[in-house]
């Protein structure tokens, strides 16, 4: 658990499923990510019973982004290497502009660099998404 001034960033469990169904359903989002699919319950349900395996295993990692214990986004680390990582955040819609990414993003940082000792992080953006955008340069992204 990684805490900050307003949030705090954790693994999932089980209470999460309904959350993590409406963010990785919600067809909206499906241009931010990898995948472009509907998941089952049970395909979620498995996803949070295999979320505790190490990232140097897994080469990923999600963390919930929690203000006053209740979900407001994801913020992921992919593609893991021993040097490097990307990163991807989606905060829900009525969250948003409120600092929280700009927060997690902190945290991440802090993590990747000091704990799990990356040399770098990489996202990828569109470059209609603005906002993406604005936080990526803002946490010193290029």
């Amino acid at each position: 658990m990684l805490k900050g001034k307003n949030i705090i960033l954790r693994s999932l469990k089980d209470s999460d499923l309904d959350f993590l169904e409406k963010i990785e359903n919600n067809k909206e989002n499906w241009k931010f990510g990898s995948e472009q699919k509907q998941y089952s319950k049970q395909e979620l349900v498995d996803y949070i019973s295999n979320s505790s395996v190490d990232i140097t295993i897994a080469k990923q990692y999600r963390f919930v982004i929690d203000f006053k214990s209740t979900p407001i986004g994801f913020i992921d680390l992919f593609s893991y290497t021993s040097d490097s990582a990307g990163v991807g955040i989606i905060i829900t819609k009525n969250q948003r502009n409120k600092g929280f990414a700009k927060e997690a993003l902190a945290l991440l940082y802090d993590y990747a660099f000091f704990v799990l000792e990356l040399t770098y992080l990489h996202a990828s953006v569109e470059k209609d998404n603005l906002a993406s955008t604005e936080l990526f340069v803002s946490c010193g992204f290029q």
